[in-house]
């Protein structure tokens, strides 16, 4: 069975509550309760988790490759523009990697603009907002398909 990891990083958990214009009205516990029926429909095994440390995210992305994991989707939010050490954590565990974005981040504020992780990523999917996610399970699902 194929595993997918979802890391979402900080004020995720607000969805719903911050800035609904940007990000909509959906919670995370929402997009990922979508995201985790999607998983199991297509026979993938899928866990996630949200953080608002740094930290956390790197031991969570290590943690994924001793467990094997074949695939992760990552939302690294604002670590998007300030992170190396979430960058460096993804080359070292070596899994193929979709980032996402809830907006789109292309067309945000110029400090916006500086990304991490977009040229180590197998793709980039943003301005969904939480079909963003969807999205990118899709994509996962159309290069293990033959």
């Amino acid at each position: 069975m194929v595993k997918v990891s979802v890391f979402n990083g900080p004020n995720l958990n607000l969805l719903g509550q911050r800035e609904p214009d940007t990000y909509g009205q959906r919670s995370l516990e929402d997009i990922m309760r979508d995201l985790e029926q999607f998983a199991a429909d297509c026979g993938l095994q899928l866990d996630h988790m949200q953080t608002n440390s740094e930290g956390e995210m790197v031991d969570a992305i290590q943690q994924a490759g001793k467990d094997a994991v074949d695939y992760i989707i990552i939302n690294p939010a604002g670590y998007t523009h300030t992170s190396v050490a979430i960058r460096d954590a993804l080359l070292a565990v070596e899994i193929p990697f979709v980032e996402v974005h809830l907006s789109a981040v292309n067309s945000r504020e110029p400090f916006r603009q500086v990304n991490y992780f977009s040229d180590i990523a197998i793709g980039v999917i943003s301005g969904f907002r939480g079909e963003s996610y969807l999205l990118a399970l899709q994509a996962i699902l159309n290069r293990i398909e033959p």
